[in-house]
């Protein structure tokens, strides 16, 4: 017997898409089931890179902004300027961590998603790339992570 939506299952909160699977469709998870797995790692890791920034004065524009050729973590603005913020978390130094794991080919998609986000907002304004790293319980802000 499935329970009706008030017996205990958990919803989603929004109707984002992820990996072609609607966010409303997760409500076959029991609500005493963790969640586990890259999905909630990287769901904590934007949230705790979030409140992070925005405690050190940035406000939000965006999050998980997508389009067709990649998604921005994280849409910023600090001061004059936009930053785009890429939120990488790794438990573990292998292949390079979560540094290391900002290869060529993510920054060049997220620099293609960010020119999407500019062109469709009709923005002109002073940008940066930096990249919040998150490692064995330690947060690192790369301010200029990475250039256009």
């Amino acid at each position: 017997m499935v329970p009706s939506r008030g017996e205990g299952w958990r919803y989603a909160e929004s109707a984002v898409v992820t990996r072609g699977i609607r966010a409303d469709m997760t409500r076959c998870l029991p609500a005493n089931l963790a969640l586990t797995g890259p999905m909630s790692t990287g769901a904590n890791a934007e949230q705790l890179a979030l409140d992070y920034l925005v405690a050190r004065g940035l406000r939000v524009l965006a999050r998980n902004w997508r389009c067709r050729g990649g998604e921005l973590d994280l849409v910023m603005q600090d001061g004059d300027t936009l930053v785009f913020v890429e939120v990488r978390a790794r438990s573990h130094d292998t292949f390079g961590g979560a540094k290391g794991s900002i290869t060529p080919t993510k920054q060049a998609r997220v620099i293609l998603a960010a020119r999407h986000f500019l062109a469709d907002r009709r923005l002109d304004a002073p940008c940066r790339f930096d990249a919040v790293c998150i490692q064995r319980g330690q947060l690192e802000w790369l301010k200029s992570a990475f250039e256009a």
